[in-house]
């Protein structure tokens, strides 16, 4: 199967520093990948080197010919005093037929937002209207910058579960970026680690219904956190040998 967006040896620079190296990557229609990894790890940069933001000074980075891209950034600044209401945002930059609004708010389970100033939104509603503008053009692979950032658990958790129909219902691809390595997606059909290079990747644990994970949780978040697991089976740039399995809770 052809992938949407592949990396072949790609190393990216911000300023004179490498924040990413030697990454081999590919993402195909209909699955969800997160990436996880700590502060400056170079989870954005990647992100951006994959929508052409940023160029890597060594490697490719191939994308589907007339591929359509949907993404939602980590945050957006808007002025308290210029009003502007969920439909007229996503007009700009172009004009977009109603009924194209309408299904995109739609699909992003934000339908009752559409005449509200975005200033009078709440957290989670503004990401929703995020969602929308994102979805506007039928993406085939929708890229998330930490998404969640600023919203509570539960707001979190009902973010992730409108991803995840998204996907179902639209058939495209999902790439996010989490900043808190507690908060992966149960229906990620990967995970990746990302600490300069992808030291890492697997697929998460569906615990949703295991006791450990309902004494975290409870059980509102509908299977959308999990624990995730994965291996680490190879040597790093300093010749630290790494073998072993690592858990984390969400």
């Amino acid at each position: 199967m052809t992938a949407l967006i592949e990396t072949r040896g790609m190393h990216v620079k911000r300023g004179n520093v490498t924040v990413l190296r030697n990454v081999d990557f590919a993402i195909h229609a209909g699955e969800i990948v997160t990436i996880v990894g700590p502060n400056g790890s170079g989870k954005s940069s990647l992100m951006k080197a994959l929508i052409g933001a940023v160029t890597p000074f060594q490697g490719q980075v191939t994308r589907k010919k007339g591929l359509r891209l949907g993404y939602v950034p980590q945050s957006l600044s808007v002025d308290p005093s210029m009003p502007m209401t969920v439909s007229r945002f996503l007009d700009l930059p172009r004009r977009s037929p109603r009924e194209a609004r309408q299904a995109a708010l739609a699909d992003a389970g934000a339908s009752e937002i559409a005449d509200r100033q975005l200033t009078d939104l709440s957290g989670g509603q503004f990401q929703r209207a995020m969602l929308a503008r994102a979805l506007l053009n039928k993406p085939e692979i929708l890229l998330l910058d930490e998404p969640t950032t600023g919203l509570d658990q539960p707001g979190q958790a009902a973010f992730y579960k409108r991803i995840e129909e998204v996907r179902d219902n639209l058939g495209c691809a999902v790439l996010m970026v989490s900043h808190d390595l507690h908060v992966v997606m149960s229906a990620s059909d990967r995970v990746l680690c990302v600490n300069g290079h992808i030291c890492c990747e697997g697929r998460p644990e569906v615990v949703a219904q295991a006791e450990e994970y309902r004494a975290l949780f409870g059980s509102g978040t509908g299977g959308a956190l999990a624990l995730y697991r994965h291996q680490h089976n190879h040597s790093h740039d300093d010749g630290a040998s790494c073998d072993h399995d690592h858990q984390e809770t969400a």
